[in-house]
């Protein structure tokens, strides 16, 4: 694992826009990466109004999206069919585990993934 990189989860974007400072602190000036499901669940929220959509999307350009490709795919595959998780958590472990990146979730289900490289945050 690489510990200057990490692949974040939608979860962790929000505890950020919502002054997580500790864990805004521990993850500044390192790279960051979300999977397009993520950049989808953050951006897509009901009734955001103009201004925090352009907020929102400003706050992401922080980060690199990384696409679904075959590889992610194949693995997202194998993850619903192992641990039976929905679709995007699928895709996102999948993206972790594709990359070797460090996947940091307060979603507590990834620990039963055992090839991912999980780190959970408890706010």
């Amino acid at each position: 694992m690489n510990g200057g990189n990490y692949l974040v989860d939608t979860n962790i974007l929000l505890y950020i826009v919502s002054g997580h400072q500790t864990l805004t602190e521990y993850l500044q000036k390192r790279s960051l990466f979300i999977s397009v499901i993520s950049e989808i669940e953050f951006l897509g929220y009901k009734n955001l109004s103009a201004s925090i959509d352009k907020s929102f999307r400003n706050f992401l350009k922080e980060f690199r999206v990384i696409y679904l490709d075959e590889i992610i795919k194949e693995e997202a595959i194998n993850i619903r069919k192992q641990y039976n998780l929905k679709l995007p958590d699928a895709i996102v472990a999948a993206t972790a585990i594709s990359l070797d990146l460090p996947f940091i979730s307060a979603d507590k289900q990834f620990r039963q993934i055992k090839s991912l490289p999980l780190e959970v945050y408890e706010p």
